[in-house]
């Protein structure tokens, strides 16, 4: 009997942080899972009441998020000197044991406890509560098709200076993010670190960073790149975008929520409506609009139409990202600005549709034309580094939706700016995207000279100060 109230029934498994058991509630006559907590000997009572405390704040949080994807805690209670988490029982096997026991999930199967754990993910971060500990054995999956996530407020409890001196690291290293190994607080995104790595182990049978020993596996976190996983589309993506070392430019639950949801097209590729991480009141996808602390967002179409014509699929995209091979400034402290072109266009006229250098400056209502174009040796104004197409013009598309083609245009362009494809310190660079107008993607046929689909990546100097050379590598 626990607490005088739950009478335990049988052992349900065991871990780093104690015992859980099966036990009968006396006073509703339902079946619990109660959860016997059991801290490192040496602990002075200062820091055993001050854990209790934490633990029943966050226990209490936990309590509050109603959502089907958490294991609901309904009961903390202390018994001859030990604290008890009392929570909904679950009949369902870890994803550990269904992938020790099975093998790997297949895509649908793993895209499908994607989505579930991204949403209980999102209710939890909505109500102030991180997880810290998101990982396969806190994953269930029930025959019902259910996945759930348990664990919410123990970990958090947990984590405390005064208990990790003591030598319990809170969270397995494999599935820590790398800037909680450096000493970062917890936030939402070290979560989604996590689940990035649960999903490439849901699907590989193993985490992208196990190795032999517990430092070992830390240097692997915080240097090396996983293989590939066998995953493929969206789901790929997303596992990519959420092993993103710099969590800035990692995707949010969003992001990888409604990369998710949308369907893929034939090309493998979606057009899914991602919201961008931009600061408030900055529009996204205005002329002039600056956005010095925005992030690189990421769009499903960007990562496997723009990575496939790159010939570094969507896992190549990961590493760009983390900006660890580009050097210098990212975009995140850039200013980025967008424009359409062409008739209609916020730049009535614009004569250039591959990677050049020019003498021009872009303003609305200003035409840029031929005799803007110039050698890239000598001083110019911009460079064209990249030119994107992701409708060809012999397939009768109707014109995307225009926020739609703006963040397009923005991810992938931001991708290959913070990648190694631009050289040199970028601090004083600015990025500039160039969409077509309607008119101008609709005139765009295998027939006629008129039109383009092309999206370009521009870059110059923040400053207006002319360039000299190209800023591009291997060109």
């Amino acid at each position: 009997m626990i607490g005088g109230r739950y009478v335990v029934l049988g052992e349900l498994g065991r871990g780093g942080m104690g015992v859980v058991w099966r036990a009968e509630d006396r006073v509703i006559g339902r079946q619990v899972a109660v959860k016997e907590l059991r801290l490192p000997d040496g602990l002075s009572d200062e820091e055993h009441r001050r854990f209790r405390d934490r633990l029943l704040r966050e226990a209490r949080t936990a309590g509050r998020l109603n959502h089907p994807g958490i294991v609901t805690v309904h009961d903390v209670v202390t018994d001859e000197g030990v604290d008890h988490i009392v929570m909904e029982l679950i009949e369902a096997d870890t994803l550990t044991d269904v992938v020790s026991r099975g093998g790997p999930l297949d895509e649908r199967s793993a895209t499908e406890v994607a989505r579930q754990v991204l949403a209980a993910l999102r209710r939890a971060h909505a109500g102030g509560v991180v997880h810290r500990d998101v990982k396969p054995s806190n994953v269930m999956l029930g025959h019902d098709g259910r996945a759930t996530l348990t664990d919410f407020g123990i970990a958090h409890a947990a984590d405390d200076p005064r208990l990790t001196t003591t030598g319990l690291l809170v969270g397995s290293p494999g599935y820590m993010a790398p800037e909680r190994l450096e000493g970062a607080p917890a936030a939402p995104a070290a979560d989604l670190w996590a689940l990035g790595a649960t999903l490439y182990y849901a699907v590989e049978g193993t985490g992208p960073f196990n190795r032999e020993t517990t430092p070992q596996t830390i240097y692997a976190v915080m240097n090396d790149d996983p293989p590939p996983p066998r995953a493929t589309g969206p789901l790929a993506a997303v596992i990519a975008g959420l092993l993103i070392r710099n969590p800035a430019a990692r995707l949010t639950a969003e992001q990888a929520e409604v990369m998710l949801t949308r369907p893929a097209d034939g090309s493998g590729a979606t057009t899914a409506h991602v919201p961008a991480r931009t600061n408030p009141g900055a529009p996204f996808g205005v002329a002039g609009a600056s956005q010095k602390t925005r992030t690189a967002p990421i769009v499903v179409a960007a990562v496997v139409a723009l990575l496939a014509g790159l010939g570094l699929g969507a896992w190549g995209g990961a590493t760009l990202l983390g900006g660890g091979s580009g050097g210098g400034t990212t975009t995140t402290e850039a200013a980025v600005r967008t424009f359409s072109y062409g008739p209609g266009g916020q730049i009535p006229q614009f004569d250039f549709s591959y990677p050049t250098c020019l003498t021009a400056q872009l303003v609305a209502g200003r035409m840029v034309t031929s005799d803007a174009s110039t050698s890239c040796t000598g001083p110019h104004d911009l460079e064209i580094f990249e030119v994107l197409t992701p409708f060809d013009s012999g397939t009768k598309v109707p014109y995307p939706p225009a926020d739609d083609l703006t963040r397009y245009g923005q991810a992938a362009c931001s991708l290959i700016f913070d990648s190694a494809r631009v050289t040199g310190d970028k601090s004083a660079l600015t990025l500039t995207v160039l969409v077509p107008s309607q008119q101008t993607f609709d005139d765009a046929t295998v027939n006629s000279s008129n039109g383009s689909r092309s999206v370009l990546c521009v870059l110059g100097r923040t400053d207006g100060a002319q360039l000299t050379g190209t800023r591009v590598a291997d060109s």
